[in-house]
């Protein structure tokens, strides 16, 4: 009777793919690959964490290979900065946060947002628990550790104008691009703008008790925005555009298989950058896994109303003096369609 059981289901499910239509007999569709193996070069934006973890995967699982790309990855040295490597064509594809970014097109910089890495903003104001900060008003007072962009400012103001407080109560103190958590620690800096899943996690491995004002809970003050993106240059996009759709797709899939299988991300991060601390990859990891596309159609997917919504706040504060073209920024035209929509084509 077993017997017979199984050859029936055996010719049911034969019959459910010949009538199935094309899409759903071929789960994973074919990987968009060049006709020929080709050099590109990947300028990250800091050493490497789990916001890059994806791209990592790419690399590890052939992703890039199948591709037909051979992947550079680039960490940053020195004072020239992504987007203008990215823009001069040094690297044909970077690692850049949309508050930056915006700044370079502004400085009008030809480079083009691809996919958003992290569909929202993760970063937050941290302080020492102690310092009993609960609020946006409790900043007021304290010694704030600037890392000297234009945007700063105008995003504490709007926040703590938001509780009732004045930014000018809080002290600005250049620090520069350094490890915000030893000054907290030590007591040299009150408040540090930090991203969460790195830094605030790196916080709760190594024993220190933070509270962070995230963000993502005060979006009727600040607006939400992209960080970090995927850039590459317009001349990249105009003269080499199946280069970009093939980093693209590839840098999809490994964040989508990132998503999917966590620990087995962190393996390939860790085995990539052994000298990071194993506890906060696998942690951090874990709490990007909700991030990475959130409630986005697909990862990657950028929205217009994001870009004008911050660019008219930088606007408004005046830290822009006009605004940029958001149309021309950034595309969605590279990365894979979303799961419906290959279901209906």
């Amino acid at each position: 009777m077993m017997k017979h059981t199984g050859k029936i289901a055996l010719f049911v499910l034969a019959l459910a793919l010949i009538a199935a239509p094309a899409w759903a007999q071929e789960a994973t569709p074919t990987p968009f690959a060049l006709d020929e193996m080709t050099g590109v070069t990947l300028m990250l934006d800091w050493t490497p964490n789990t916001n890059h973890t994806g791209l990592y995967v790419a690399q590890a699982n052939g992703y890039f290979e199948e591709a037909n790309l051979s992947v550079t990855f680039v960490q940053p040295s020195g004072d020239i900065p992504v987007e203008q490597i990215v823009a001069n064509g040094t690297a044909e594809f970077g690692i850049s946060f949309q508050e930056w970014f915006t700044f370079s097109r502004a400085a009008e910089m030809p480079i083009v947002s691809i996919a958003a890495i992290i569909q929202h903003n993760t970063s937050g104001f941290a302080t020492i628990a102690e310092q009993g900060v609960a609020s946006p008003a409790d900043l007021a007072g304290l010694n704030y550790g600037a890392f000297g962009s234009g945007v700063e400012r105008p995003v504490l103001d709007l926040l703590m104008a938001c509780d009732g407080a004045d930014v000018d109560d809080l002290n600005f103190v250049d620090v520069g691009f350094v490890d915000a958590l030893p000054l907290l620690e030590t007591g040299r800096i009150d408040v540090a703008w930090i991203f969460y899943a790195w830094d605030g996690i790196r916080a709760e491995v190594q024993g220190i008790d933070l509270n962070v004002l995230m963000l993502q809970d005060y979006l009727d003050c600040v607006p939400d925005y992209y960080t970090p993106i995927l850039i590459t240059g317009e001349a990249m996009i105009e003269e080499r555009p199946d280069a970009v759709r093939a980093f693209v797709e590839a840098a999809s899939r490994g964040y989508m298989w990132a998503i999917a299988h966590p620990d087995e991300a962190a393996d390939i991060l860790l085995e990539a950058a052994p000298e990071l601390d194993e506890e906060l990859v696998r942690q951090s990891q874990a709490w990007l896994t909700d991030q990475y596309q959130a409630d986005a159609p697909r990862w990657g997917e950028q929205a217009l109303e994001v870009w004008e919504g911050f660019t008219a706040f930088l606007v408004e504060n005046g830290v822009l003096e006009t605004p940029v073209d958001n149309e021309a920024a950034f595309t969605n035209a590279f990365l894979p369609p979303a799961p419906e929509a290959a279901e209906t084509d």
